[in-house]
């Protein structure tokens, strides 16, 4: 078998050594005599996988106490709507800063449930750069303010946690959870999905202060609930446990990479090493100020839009795969989340040098 590297923005690589020990354990977890696939989420064993699961996140990103740990289904999407029903609190107000495709779902499904004040929008940069903090336009009155840490389309990241000014801090972190240090205490509510950072698809993390659930209406099924869904232990519903377990894996693994604070440190040596070549080059170009490219998403443009094809084609052939961007802004993309070993990032830079020559 011959693993190549893959780019994808999602689901997207997962370390090889979570995938070896899912192989090995796929018949039997431990002493269990059954594959984690056919435990009763109930049951002795995999409430072991479920407990050790929670604490390690919890450890991962140092959570406070009173902060509650969900696991959902329905990916960060269903979050779009699940915030605003659960944490309004009987207000109409929410604020939303726009800074690309998943920033503009958010508010779009927002715009259901509550009154949106768009505090900020990049959209006149084409998404581009991210808005000075300094002219952005918070209602006092509003519920919570919502931004996206990483754009996965645009490749645009906040390289800092924003000022709310009192109101509860939302953040959707699909795309760059565990990759970079932060204080979670400045936040109100977290929630990324897992197929990106953290595992395959089908689990979604959400990480809420105590005192911002538990005032729902009736409308609100208990399922969509976080009260309800903490009271449970993210099992109000059959959930899908084997995904659970695979996270629980990737999280193992980052622990033993040395956590978040070492993972950190990689990441920005590979960020750095691929901005340099496509800077250092004539025939790519990264469109994000540099100020805020992030580090997980690297779009670039060629030039020449009529190469596009060979280039994925010759990519595919050197084992670099999934490396077209979205169908939204074209070009090309490369994610390079904290699965993908810097041996990857050379290949693709080598491969990049090679091309622009050849061609």
């Amino acid at each position: 078998m011959s693993r190549v590297y893959n780019f994808s923005a999602g689901p997207s690589a997962l370390p090889e050594q979570v995938l070896h020990q899912a192989q090995a354990e796929l018949m039997e977890w431990r002493d269990s005599g059954m594959s984690v696939m056919e435990m009763s989420h109930r049951g002795k064993f995999f409430s072991i996988i479920a407990e050790e699961l929670e604490s390690d996140l919890r450890a991962l990103l140092a959570i406070p106490d009173n902060y509650k740990v969900l696991f959902m289904q329905g990916g960060a999407t269903a979050q779009f709507s699940f915030i605003p029903q659960n944490i309004l609190r009987g207000k109409t107000k929410a604020c939303y800063v726009n800074t690309g495709a998943w920033s503009e779902k958010a508010i779009q499904d927002a715009k259901n449930y509550c009154e949106v004040v768009v505090s900020a929008s990049s959209e006149a940069s084409n998404f581009t750069t991210i808005p000075d903090p300094v002219g952005w336009v918070l209602d006092e009155q509003a519920a919570y303010l919502h931004y996206t840490s990483n754009e996965t389309i645009h490749g645009v990241e906040f390289s800092g946690i924003p000022e709310s000014h009192g109101l509860p801090l939302v953040s959707d972190m699909s795309s760059n959870i565990l990759s970079r240090k932060f204080d979670l205490s400045r936040y109100g509510l977290i929630y990324a999905g897992a197929q990106k950072n953290m595992g395959p698809s089908g689990v979604t993390v959400v990480i809420v202060r105590d005192d911002l659930i538990g005032d729902v209406g009736k409308q609100v099924p208990p399922v969509f609930s976080y009260a309800e869904q903490a009271k449970n232990h993210s099992m109000l519903n059959t959930p899908a446990t084997y995904n659970w377990y695979l996270v629980g894996l990737v999280l193992k693994w980052l622990m033993k990479q040395g956590g978040v604070d070492a993972i950190e440190q990689r990441n920005i040596a590979k960020a750095e090493l691929l901005y340099q070549a496509i800077d250092q080059s004539s025939l790519y170009r990264n469109p994000v100020e540099p100020s805020c490219r992030s580090r997980m998403n690297v779009p670039f443009i060629l030039a020449d839009q009529n190469l596009d094809k060979a280039f994925l084609a010759e990519a595919e052939a050197n084992g670099l795969f999934e490396l077209k961007g979205h169908r939204s802004v074209g070009g090309m993309r490369a994610s390079i989340y904290n699965a993908m070993p810097e041996e990857g990032v050379r290949a693709l830079c080598d491969f990049m040098a090679e091309f622009e020559r050849t061609h």
